[in-house]
């Protein structure tokens, strides 16, 4: 923290070491969003050489060893040069992965704030510079998570105008406060070779006055991490990104709403939204749709407005509590009665949380489900609350009436935080009794939720009694991996979102 930003919290009556503390979280947060760099220092190289003494390695292609030094540490790839006289060259000619927390020393690593991480920031900063400086490109990737920007302003936009022009394919920015939103130059936008970009604790430059021709031709993911961003910068970096196909939002702060428009995306995740509307206007791609988490506070509420998604696959978790479900022109509320009109038939895995003791929150439950008819997973994560205000009994659910998916097409159910009470057990009879095409029902209970096994049985003998509509499902009961309150954060799931080889990525929660 510079000494003005200091003196004016001092000013203000606040604890400049509280702010220390806050940033060390907030940057901790953001980093475990980030993709992981595709090298590591932590890698040991270990090589036995030939009796005859003969340098193989050396005599490899050209083009293999500049892959090879391209794969390594930067500080690894530059010493690759003292190796033999066909070495000598590669590392400048090779592309580089350049990664600033490679330059920390090791007792410096794990300092988040404080006069040491300081101290080893600014070093950290001038070496970048001057790796930037000495390598002609191209960069493979970058990441820069441990320099102090906001002490070198004009450093930044340089730094951005280099990987410009030697073309850098993978960014990874994340300022160092204070200050806690550095603007960004516009120079972010003339790197025509990005395929992927995350932005950590910055405000986003305003685009009203770019050039027309302005884009981002190749980029294919990008991650807003804590970025104070205007809706229309957010609608003119979608108009202007014809190959995104991944869009990640993390606590960032945008105005308004999230309008999406893309041909290109296939996935859209947010996690620790607040105040924040969703409106899926045309995205004809897009397979899923996540909001993992929102930040609840009094006057917390969501649009989730769904258009026509001809490919929408996966969305969740939606929640009563917290969102307003709108499809197509009508908001579901919990006197809607299905029609063509207020249902997506493509959602095939649904992700929903609620609060089973609040009577407004279950009402809503039938008509959500109702809205996807062909819904063929459902994760459905069971929400404690300190002040019930209502029990709903298996009656309610015989006389909410008919909900196709769970009648028709309903295969596996994953019910999340267990604990016993008899709204969740009326639910899950009601499922049972209801879904003739159910061939596997997990429980999941949170750890240390019972003494023992034998008493989270216990809490399912209503289920046994039940007539079950399935001649062949099969009902598993485990124990998480974690406590209440203890659940690996949504953010160590984030990845599993965009991860296409994950089937279905809400079923994190059981144990291997």
């Amino acid at each position: 923290m510079d000494r003005v930003t200091e003196a004016l919290l001092r000013v203000r009556g606040e604890d400049p070491q509280d702010q220390e503390a806050l940033v060390g979280r907030i940057l901790g947060y953001i980093h475990r969003v980030l993709p992981d760099p595709p090298v590591s220092r932590r890698a040991t190289l270990r090589a036995f050489p030939p009796n005859d003494g003969v340098d193989r390695v050396s005599a490899l292609p050209y083009a293999l060893l500049r892959d090879i030094v391209s794969r390594l540490p930067d500080k690894d790839a530059a010493r690759t040069a003292v190796l033999a006289t066909r070495w000598r060259e590669l590392w400048r000619r090779a592309p580089l992965v350049l990664v600033d927390s490679h330059f920390l020393a090791p007792a410096a690593a794990s300092a988040s704030t404080g006069e040491v991480a300081r101290t080893e920031a600014r070093r950290v900063t001038a070496n970048v510079s001057r790796v930037l400086a000495a390598h002609p490109g191209p960069f493979r990737c970058v990441h820069l998570t441990c320099s102090y920007l906001g002490e070198f302003p004009s450093l930044l936009a340089r730094w951005l105008q280099t990987l410009a022009v030697k073309g850098v394919q993978d960014l990874v920015l994340v300022n160092r406060p204070f200050p806690l939103a550095l603007e960004l130059p516009t120079a972010l936008f003339g790197m025509p070779a990005l395929t992927r970009l995350y932005l950590g604790l910055f405000k986003f430059p305003d685009t009203a006055g770019l050039p027309r021709t302005v884009s981002f031709p190749n980029l294919r993911e990008l991650g807003l991490c804590s970025v104070v961003i205007f809706s229309k910068d957010m609608d003119f970096v979608l108009t202007r990104s014809p190959a995104l196909e991944i869009l990640c939002i993390q606590a960032s702060l945008l105005t308004e709403r999230l309008r999406i428009i893309s041909r290109s995306l296939r996935c859209v995740q947010v996690v620790a939204a607040t105040d924040l509307d969703i409106l899926l206007a045309y995205a004809p791609h897009l397979e899923r749709l996540i909001v993992w988490s929102v930040l609840a506070n009094e006057r917390s509420n969501m649009t989730i407005k769904i258009a026509p998604a001809p490919s929408l696959s996966t969305l969740g978790y939606l929640e009563p509590e917290f969102h307003t479900l709108e499809v197509g022109n009508t908001v579901i509320k919990a006197e809607t009665r299905a029609s063509p009109t207020t249902m997506v038939p493509t959602v095939k895995i649904l992700g929903l949380r609620v609060r089973f003791g609040i009577g407004d929150d279950v009402k809503l439950l039938p008509a959500f489900l109702r809205c996807f008819p062909a819904v063929e997973r459902l994760h459905i994560e069971s929400k404690k609350t300190a002040e019930p205000t209502g029990k709903l009994n298996l009656e309610f659910w015989k006389e909410a009436g008919a909900i196709e998916c769970i009648q028709s097409h309903i295969k596996l159910m994953m019910f999340h935080n267990f604990h016993g009470d008899q709204s969740e057990l009326s639910f899950l009879q009601f499922i049972l009794e209801s879904a003739p095409m159910l061939t596997k029902l997990v429980i999941v209970y949170p750890k240390r939720t019972f003494k023992s096994m034998t008493e989270a049985n216990s809490k399912l003998e209503p289920l046994f009694a039940a007539k079950w509509a399935s001649t062949c499902c099969s009902l598993l009961l485990t124990e998480g991996a974690y406590a209440e309150g203890k659940e690996p954060s949504e953010l160590q799931n984030f990845k599993r979102g965009s991860n296409f080889s994950v089937r279905d990525p809400f079923a994190f929660i059981v144990r291997a």
